[in-house]
């Protein structure tokens, strides 16, 4: 009967106001229009997008549409990185508007995830009038262009004592109306804000995260002494190129990152004149290009000579978890450095675990011995990583919880203090092995290994009164092994494009100290973050960054160096071993693979004279789309403009003249061609020389490279084949150039077969 009733009304209301039905029956959806290039007319881009939406059913612009559902119906025109425009549109309009001719597809709106005082000394960059940073210039005059959360302007890791004016060709655009404290200057020679709060009003960037702070002052923060937390790792904190520019690009609030925001901003940078992108925003794992929006936007900033500098996401250690994959896009994996924030298990049966913690109440002080409970080890309606306690005992006690994963042990430490608990011990599960975060607890705590936690559970179980205290060593240099992989950097192989290896590199992404702005997601200090004028953060959204500043620096030195030449440099100059001299661990302490750190550890002062490089341009890429079997119609999505590819030799995927080579070997001899350009002395000669398992036969044709002059090509092939059987586990190698100043290193790996 209700029912029915409600039936009558509606129909009621609908019968005296049919304008109603749109409003609750066709309700607007934000989408992305995806346009067909090859039908972009010559006269107005603003006519040619109005021309795709409904002309009869609905207005253009801001005003209320009669199905009370007001705000603007083109959102987003882009020009520069996107051939379409975002719209918002009924179902109805949604299902014409894909059947029009000249549209390629609709994206629904979707949102993405958000992805130092010790970094710069850990990657070789010191001050000094013989340093490699010194002779950089620091960046000078290079425009960074940060995609994320912000910025706070006010902070002093963006003052502009000592930085030039922005360059002449900057045309970008200062939004920061009356933010207290701070504007553009120029260091900050650019701020806009894009999404609802930015499109309906004159909301400033102002970070409201502190993710953008952080990313943006990791790659061009100015130097700020005594920058720490709390009293840990204490030092002068700079960014990798702390005299370029910053030009801010609000994409994010909080945690939501629209795309439809995402390529508005690259839309924007790519207009205003920026060098370097760097993007600390996870993507899909295994979208074909064509249909990735970010890819398709990043080929074109590529082809404007702007370095793309992308997370490799935070999804790992799982195999083809990788994001942001595209070859014209710099993938960066995380990796550790070798600083701890000490903390220290004694057992009462006098064994010690380090681990890590922010929370220090003073250095070599430690809390008394308490009572060590593990709940939910017994089974009972408590949890083991301690997000229920219900019933547990574990007021006035050490409690021992497992790790949730990349979030919750703060919470975690929550839960236990809440239920009376004096101390936790966060113990990794398996997939985590030897990664530990320093997080700021609210009690005290240690976050130990999968080894160190295992062997504290058994104890538990191995007496009747089991007890623990921890002990507080604050920061701690020339921990080992470093660097090594951290277990949530996603890995290799690429779902999109398999024989292109994926990541490119790996950056300091693991316990990074950097500028911060006042966030109500970080309430974990009496203060709420408010007094915190710097703070630790992990994640590939922290190595990218990283990446961008040294991408900033090489731009720097190499104006005329193309995004390819400057992505070469970087991984072939990288390092395949720890500080040791042995080769780099994943968060098992395994030797990792190239699937998780790509080519190597960054190096930036081998990478400003890599002595040789893998160039590409837009058009070499041309080739390979049509080698990945998505058409003409595909290739041109991403080309943004007509590819034909019959009159095209189409390439593999192994074939692309990329820095690595991944070589799909079966029965048969796989060949490979590559052409290196000589950006080192005019005069030199290169030696081939490989490291490969003994299964594993290349031959390098020629053996040798003879170059007279700078700029000067040179072709090779690269024959890979089995010496024998087989071998399903696959195979991993380099090939190296050697001359008597350089040595070129490309990853060689020959892939798993599947049982």
């Amino acid at each position: 009967m209700e029912f029915r009733c409600f039936l009558a009304v509606l129909f009621l209301l609908l019968s005296l106001h049919p304008h109603l039905g749109v409003s609750y029956l066709r309700a607007r959806k934000n989408y992305i229009v995806h346009l067909d290039p090859r039908s972009r007319p010559a006269d107005s881009l603003d006519v040619w997008h109005r021309s795709f939406l409904p002309q009869a059913t609905a207005p253009l612009d801001s005003e209320d549409d009669g199905a009370g559902d007001a705000g603007p119906r083109i959102i987003y025109s882009y020009t520069d990185v996107f051939t379409g425009f975002a719209a918002r549109l009924t179902d109805e309009e949604a299902d014409a508007l894909r059947a029009t001719d000249g549209c390629l597809r609709l994206y629904p709106e979707a949102f993405l995830p958000l992805a130092t005082t010790r970094s710069p000394g850990f990657l070789g960059l010191r001050l000094g009038n013989e340093g490699f940073w010194s002779r950089s210039g620091f960046g000078r005059g290079v425009i960074i262009g940060i995609l994320d959360t912000g910025i706070l302007p006010s902070h002093p890791s963006f003052g502009d004592d000592g930085i030039d004016p922005p360059p002449k060709t900057w045309k970008g655009a200062c939004e920061f109306k009356s933010v207290a404290g701070g504007g553009c200057n120029n260091k900050i020679i650019g701020a806009r804000a894009f999404g609802s709060a930015a499109v309906n009003s004159s909301a400033p960037p102002v970070d409201d995260a502190g993710h953008g702070t952080h990313t943006a002052s990791t790659a061009a923060g100015s130097f700020v002494e005594n920058a720490n937390v709390r009293g840990n790792a204490d030092g002068t904190a700079s960014g990798m190129a702390p005299h370029a520019h910053l030009a801010v690009y609000k994409v994010c609030s909080r945690s939501r990152c629209s795309i439809m925001d995402i390529i508005a901003g690259l839309d924007a940078a790519v207009k205003d004149g920026v060098d370097v992108l760097s993007f600390s925003i996870g993507a899909s794992s295994g979208t074909q290009f064509n249909y990735d929006p970010i890819a398709i936007a990043a080929f074109k900033a590529m082809e404007r000579g702007i370095v793309v500098s992308c997370a490799a996401g935070n999804a790992g250690p799982d195999p083809g978890s990788v994001g942001n994959g595209a070859p014209w896009m710099l993938t960066v994996a995380a990796g550790t450095m070798d600083r701890a924030i000490r903390t220290t298990v004694t057992l009462g049966s006098g064994d010690e675990f380090d681990g890590e913690s922010l929370f220090q109440p003073g250095n070599n002080s430690a809390a008394a011995p308490l009572p060590l409970v593990y709940p939910g080890a017994d089974g009972s309606d408590t949890s083991r990583d301690c997000s229920v306690l219900r019933g547990a005992e574990v007021g006035g006690k050490v409690v021992l919880c497992e790790s949730r994963g990349l979030n919750g042990r703060i919470e975690a430490g929550q839960t236990v203090s809440a239920y009376g608990g004096l101390g936790i011990i966060v113990m990794n599960r398996a997939a985590e092995g030897y990664t530990t975060f320093a997080d700021p607890h609210v009690l005290p705590a240690s976050h130990v290994s999968y080894d160190a936690g295992t062997k504290i559970a058994a104890y538990v179980n191995s007496t009747a009164t089991p007890t623990a205290s921890i002990a507080f060593k604050g920061t701690v240099m020339g921990a080992s092994p470093a660097p090594a992989v951290t277990f949530f950097s996603s890995r290799g192989p690429s779902r999109a494009s398999p024989g292109i290896l994926k990541p490119d590199i790996t950056g300091p992404g693991m316990n990074i100290l950097a500028a911060w702005a006042p966030s109500e997601s970080h309430t974990e200090f009496s203060d709420g973050g408010v007094g915190l004028s710097f703070f630790v953060e992990s994640g590939t959204s922290m190595s990218t960054p990283h990446l961008s500043g040294i991408a900033a620096l090489l731009k720097g030195l190499h104006p005329d160096w193309s995004p390819a030449a400057i992505k070469s440099a970087i991984m072939t100059t990288s390092d395949a071993v720890d500080r040791t001299g042995v080769p780099l661990k994943d968060e098992q302490y395994r030797h990792a693979t190239f699937y998780a750190m790509g080519a190597g550890y960054v190096n930036p002062e081998l990478a400003v004279d890599p002595g040789l490089v893998y160039d590409l341009h837009a058009d070499d890429y041309l080739p390979y789309l049509c080698g990945l079997g998505i058409g003409d119609d595909g290739a041109t999505e991403i080309a943004h403009r007509p590819v034909v590819c019959a009159s095209l030799k189409a390439t593999t995927e192994a074939d692309l003249n990329y820095p690595s080579l991944v070589v799909n070997l079966l029965a048969q001899p796989i060949t490979v061609n590559r052409t290196v350009t000589n950006v080192g002395k005019p005069n030199s000669v290169y030696s081939a020389v490989v490291d490969m398992p003994g299964d594993v036969s290349v031959t390098v044709r020629p053996p040798m490279l003879r170059f007279t002059e700078l700029n000067e090509k040179q072709s090779f092939t690269v024959t890979v084949r089995w010496a024998g059987q087989p071998n399903v586990a696959g195979a991993e190698g380099n090939l190296k150039w050697v001359s008597e100043d350089h040595i070129v290193r490309s990853p060689i790996v020959v892939p798993a077969k599947a049982a």
